[in-house]
């Protein structure tokens, strides 16, 4: 069985697997709005200060550093990765990645 399900924008690719990352609805906007920016941006680190600096500004944080406990629960929550001080989307959230299949035995 082949189950087709098309996710049209970022939120909704977020939210098809939030099951497995137990995001708020706020959470699921945060990340989103670092996806969105580091599409722009192509900077190395998802969380760098200026990707930060947007994703506030976007939002409308008083303070890029309030997103520092976001950035902690979704490395927490494993939808972020982070390698060396350097932080990117897990793959399941990758909007570069258009086709996901899996199998159900």
């Amino acid at each position: 069985m082949k189950v087709t399900i098309k996710a049209n924008s970022i939120f909704k690719r977020l939210q098809i697997w939030n099951g497995i990352f137990n995001l708020t609805n706020k959470e699921l906007e945060v990340v989103s709005a670092f996806i969105k920016v580091n599409i722009t941006s192509k900077r190395k680190n998802l969380c760098s200060k200026k990707n930060k600096d947007e994703v506030a500004k976007l939002l409308n944080f008083d303070d890029p550093n309030d997103l520092n406990n976001y950035i902690k629960k979704f490395k927490d929550k494993g939808a972020l990765l982070c390698n060396k001080g350097a932080y990117k989307v897990n793959k399941l959230l990758n909007p570069n990645i258009n086709h996901i299949e899996i199998t159900i035995n």
